[in-house]
């Protein structure tokens, strides 16, 4: 999912864009139960509901030797140096069925020397809603694998029950996900266009199988590897993200970049990611539904959009986000 993507993508450049007298290791924290690869094991209670004390203590000896940490997710226990703190979103106080904020993170956030949002709007929001003032705005990027990308064959789609053309959408189910409006659109988009297929990709759900179990021509396809979601969006006659709230909206990115029609909800980042490279909608079923219509009318319009999305997308580069990183990593370096 996005924050796992934003998290390797960065790490992984990490020693590219600093010094060569600069050092950089990761620590991943695991409860001691976790079947998860990590570097070190830690009481869960200790990652998500003790007091800030042993949370420092904790922190002091894992970093043990660092100048400036950087906590990538608010799981981590806090340090003892200067802090950058990555949040993507504020979703977990605005949406009762999101994961609940951790009951340390307001403080946390504000104790940081620098805080890290993936968009303007996040930033904002993050600064707005904490009471924040040091909040950075640094896009995430898209992978290049993306502007190279090929449908999948036609033997690899039926493999998985999908016909051409298709709908994708791609992603977790959430609330703010806009779901059921979605399935609403939907009806009105088979009813104008039968030959269309919605595809949704992301990890079982039930909420999302509750609403589209009974819709005509969808197909509930689950988690796809890399390879085979690239191929997907690469393939599809338009790529949707009808959110309420995104703190980015990689899909959206992701969708622009392999050259397809994307259609977006006129709400949080996708403004600011998508811009004129998309169709912007208002995030109610007859707005969808007109624009998914729209976007695989096979219009000479749809088909400007679309390269005028492709070009776009080649600014959000995960090289240009790293540098951006190390930038504020330095600069909290000096302050201390």
């Amino acid at each position: 999912m996005g924050q796992q993507v934003y998290e390797e993508e960065i790490v992984r450049r990490a020693p590219g864009v600093l010094s060569a007298a600069d050092t950089v290791s990761r620590e991943i924290a695991r409860s001691l139960r976790s079947d998860l690869a990590g570097t070190t094991r830690l009481p869960a209670w200790v990652l998500t509901r003790a007091p800030h004390v042993p949370r420092a203590l904790a922190g002091a000896a894992l970093y043990r030797g660092a100048d400036v940490v950087h906590r990538m997710g608010l799981g981590m226990p806090p340090a003892r140096v200067p802090e950058v703190i990555t949040i993507h979103d504020t979703v977990a106080w605005r949406f009762d069925d999101e994961s609940s904020p951790e009951p340390f993170a307001a403080r946390e956030l504000r104790a940081a020397a620098a805080v890290i949002a993936p968009s303007q709007f996040s930033a904002d929001d993050v600064s707005e809603f904490l009471g924040i003032d040091n909040v950075h705005a640094i896009h995430n990027g898209v992978d290049a694998r993306f502007f190279t990308a090929t449908a999948l064959s036609p033997q690899r789609l039926a493999a998985v029950g999908i016909e051409d053309p298709y709908v994708v959408h791609a992603g977790g189910a959430s609330q703010r996900k806009n779901l059921a409006a979605l399935a609403a659109a939907w009806e009105r988009v088979a009813s104008a266009r039968p030959d269309l297929t919605l595809v949704l990709a992301g990890p079982p759900h039930p909420r999302r199988t509750d609403l589209f179990r009974a819709l005509p021509r969808t197909r509930l396809v689950g988690r796809l590897d890399d390879e085979v979601l690239t191929g997907l969006l690469a393939g599809a006659a338009t790529v949707t993200v009808p959110s309420l709230y995104e703190g980015f909206g990689l899909p959206a990115l992701e969708g622009m970049a392999v050259g397809v029609p994307v259609v977006a909800a006129r709400t949080s980042s996708l403004v600011e990611v998508v811009g004129e490279g998309g169709v912007l909608v208002d995030p109610v079923p007859s707005a969808i539904a007109e624009g998914i219509v729209f976007a695989t009318s096979g219009e000479p319009a749809v088909a400007a959009m679309a390269a005028r999305g492709r070009e776009r997308a080649r600014e959000f580069t995960w090289e240009r986000s790293a540098r951006a990183h190390a930038d504020v990593w330095n600069r909290v370096a000096v302050g201390r």
